[in-house]
């Protein structure tokens, strides 16, 4: 019998692959099934695009590693809020 909690056990896992397969029959059965959407889209990669990213600050974000650059995008940060 194919249910979410064996989908999460699957998931958790690291068996993906065959999560995603459960979650999709359990869709099909019940096509409103508001977790199996939302774990479809988890495994399949499927996320919401931001519009008006800053990708400067999302490029330094990722790569600092520095105090005096957690300390810029700090100030950055408290820009945005006042």
């Amino acid at each position: 019998m194919q249910t979410l909690t064996l989908a999460n056990i699957y998931e958790l896992q690291g068996l993906k692959t065959e999560a995603l397969e459960i979650y999709k029959d359990i869709l099909k059965q019940d096509p409103n099934n508001a977790d199996a959407k939302i774990a479809i889209r988890r495994l399949s990669g499927i996320r919401r695009k931001f519009l008006g990213v800053n990708q400067e600050m999302k490029e330094f974000f990722v790569s600092m590693d520095q105090s005096v650059e957690y300390n810029e995008f700090e100030r950055w940060l408290l820009k945005l809020w006042n």
